[in-house]
């Protein structure tokens, strides 16, 4: 993964399946969440920006798509963040993919992968990734109700 600092600003890109990175900043310090397409996966991270160490500033990590299984077409990633810049949403296509939710300490995914065993020292449930749709509709609700 790249350096989260080189992030601000962005936050949708068009690309096809196989190469992608689109990152963005919360407007809530330190958080910040990073898509990134390697070749064979594309993978939502949660990140905590204030952290030096790399693996410590990765809290979660959520499978979006198998690169194999994607349409090799022209793609639409973008990343939206609620107005208090805890929750974020990953779109792909203007479908959410991804909920990342600071506050909570948890993420939600259509995918549900990767999974595992919550330890005593987890800061971030770990255990599941299911899609949580009441989630998203409460995000986008307050989303549209801050912009109206």
């Amino acid at each position: 993964m790249r350096n989260a600092a080189n992030l601000e600003g962005m936050d949708s890109l068009s690309f096809t399946p196989g190469k992608a990175y689109l990152g963005s900043l919360s407007p809530t310090p330190p958080w910040a969440v990073v898509f990134e397409d390697e070749g064979v996966a594309a993978y939502l991270y949660a990140w905590d920006h204030s952290q030096q160490d790399e693996e410590a500033r990765v809290l979660d990590a959520m499978l979006i798509y198998n690169v194999s299984a994607a349409e090799a077409r022209e793609r639409l990633a973008s990343i939206q963040w609620s107005s208090d810049g805890l929750r974020a949403v990953l779109y792909l296509d203007g479908t959410a993919q991804a909920l990342v939710d600071f506050s909570a300490r948890r993420s939600y995914s259509r995918m549900d992968f990767p999974n595992f065993v919550d330890g005593p020292s987890d800061r971030w449930l770990q255990s599941s990734h299911a899609w949580n749709q009441a989630a998203l509709d409460e995000f986008e609700r307050e989303l549209y109700s801050v912009a109206n």
